[in-house]
């Protein structure tokens, strides 16, 4: 009875004796709307910018715009949905994002001009930087052992966003154009908001913050859907075996020192445990913890990668659209004849969605099998093998096969980015680890369409894509430099657990 009472589990410990079953599901439902809907959103870009060029007589310069303000909305959204959720959580970060993203989505359907529209899709970028906040906050409900597995299908629910934006447009946009587009697109966001009211919150981040009762029962719910016992004893957290660790040390130092002097050396320690708990005015705190000895260098090389795989991921969206049109208006063809609504930009950015799956796959094969870092690199060094051949040639039929194998492997890269960048980080700072390094992906975002219209517009494609070439293989580099590999690992809540 009494190693009963002073037993004590984890929320790891937790997990482990949930395993993955109907409550994991529901959450990953959840998490999976809000995954399609952010790259339904981002899909759109591909086929709005060609036709309001067209419909508002803009530049090339000014069609690019049109995505580039989506990202640097995204930029200022992924760091501060970051900096909310670990501090305020993770229900309510992901309930902001959801408000602005239906709302701004919608409200572009009705832009009645050029800076409306840009207004508004700079809005929806915002909404579109807490993404990252709900793979956490699902990363959070899985057990170690599956983690990875379970990350890959999760990435699944942005390839079904991909290519359902893809029909929607192939359906929508010749008959109804961009607005009704548009205005579709953003009903996966109202979805969100209606479901809300159930989500709980996640467990971890209710232990750091102290709220142990909240944590024990959403862990009870959680074991009462899964039909499965819980764990005897009481819930502790990382954080909290780490303060009784330093509390302890502190009170062996007090031991041997001076009576009265130790005392005060120990009651000084506690103080400055607590005060770690203290004020972090716009994340500042918690962003320099990204860049403590321990963290820093994969911060850095994290950033370097997340960077590449923005850059080049939705480059080569915009270039299966974009190679194509920039080749008639090399051959001189008339520029209307660039946005007509043939049938061939949307059959072929549907068919280029379908590279997500087998990319899909490969991630599911490789990441618990090789490890996240070596995986990562292959599909980043395999694509820069299938860019290589654009660079000499300009046949539809090698374009697209080229931009097809590209995409599967730098989309393959792009979730295990995402499995692997929560692993690294502690609890206390994971979601703003992750948006920080969503954030500098966004740079990439807002660079790559500059690229991809700009270049291609100007005949200068072999320009494009050796830039294109350069980044993925950099990246890759990056990525091999990595400190830790997180296969099989649990989840740390301090940065004291780190290895």
């Amino acid at each position: 009875m009494e190693d009963e009472q002073s037993a004590t589990y984890t929320v790891d410990d937790a997990l482990m004796s949930s395993g993955f079953g109907r409550y994991q599901i529901l959450i990953l439902s959840y998490a999976g709307v809000a995954w399609i809907s952010e790259a339904m959103e981002m899909m759109l870009l591909s086929f709005v910018g060609p036709s309001v060029q067209l419909e508002w007589n803009l530049t090339a310069h000014q069609e690019s715009m049109i995505t580039s303000v989506v990202f640097v909305g995204e930029l200022i959204g992924a760091y501060s949905w970051g900096v909310i959720s670990d501090n305020y959580g993770r229900r309510k970060g992901f309930l902001f994002t959801a408000i602005v993203m239906s709302g701004a989505g919608l409200l572009s359907a009705f832009a009645p001009n050029y800076a409306s529209l840009m207004a508004l899709r700079f809005l929806v970028g915002i909404g579109l930087g807490g993404g990252p906040v709900l793979s956490s906050w699902f990363l959070e409900f899985v057990p170690a052992p599956t983690r990875g597995r379970w990350m890959v299908i999760f990435s699944v629910f942005w390839t079904v966003g991909t290519i359902f934006e893809a029909s929607l447009a192939w359906a929508v946009m010749p008959t109804f154009g961009w607005r009704w587009l548009l205005a579709l697109s953003s009903v996966p966001s109202f979805l969100l908001l209606l479901f809300y009211a159930i989500t709980p919150e996640s467990p971890r981040f209710l232990c750091m913050k102290g709220r142990i009762t909240e944590a024990v029962d959403v862990l009870e719910k959680m074991a009462r859907l899964n039909n499965v016992p819980m764990p005897s004893g009481r819930l502790v957290s990382d954080k909290n075996i780490e303060l009784d660790e330093v509390s302890e040390s502190a009170t062996l130092l007090a031991s041997a020192a001076a009576g009265s002097d130790g005392g005060g050396k120990e009651e000084e320690e506690n103080d400055n445990i607590k005060e770690d708990e203290g004020s972090n005015f716009g994340g500042i705190k918690s962003v320099s913890k990204l860049l403590s000895p321990k963290l820093f260098r994969a911060t850095v090389l994290l950033w370097l990668a997340f960077f590449g795989n923005a850059f080049s991921y939705y480059g080569i969206v915009l270039l299966t659209s974009e190679l194509s049109n920039g080749n008639r208006i090399c051959a001189k063809e008339e520029v209307e004849s660039i946005h007509s609504n043939d049938s061939s930009l949307y059959k072929n950015v549907f068919i280029s969605s379908f590279a997500e799956i087998p990319g899909s796959l490969a991630s599911a094969l490789m990441v618990d099998r090789v490890g996240r870092k070596l995986s990562m690199a292959t599909m980043l060094f395999t694509a820069c093998v299938f860019l290589f051949p654009l660079v000499f040639s300009q046949a539809d039929i090698l374009t697209g096969i080229s931009l097809f194998g590209a995409r599967l492997c730098i989309s393959a890269s792009f979730s295990i980015m995402y499995i692997y960048a929560p692993e690294i980080y502690p609890t206390s700072v994971r979601t703003t680890g992750i948006g920080v390094a969503s954030s500098v992906g966004r740079i990439g975002g807002i660079l790559c369409p500059l690229v991809a219209v700009a270049l291609v517009h100007n005949c200068q494609q072999t320009a494009a894509i050796l830039l294109f070439e350069l980044v993925v293989f950099l990246s890759g580099v990056a990525v091999m430099f990595f400190p830790f590999e997180t296969k099989g690992t649990r989840l740390n809540d301090t940065e004291a657990d780190l290895n």
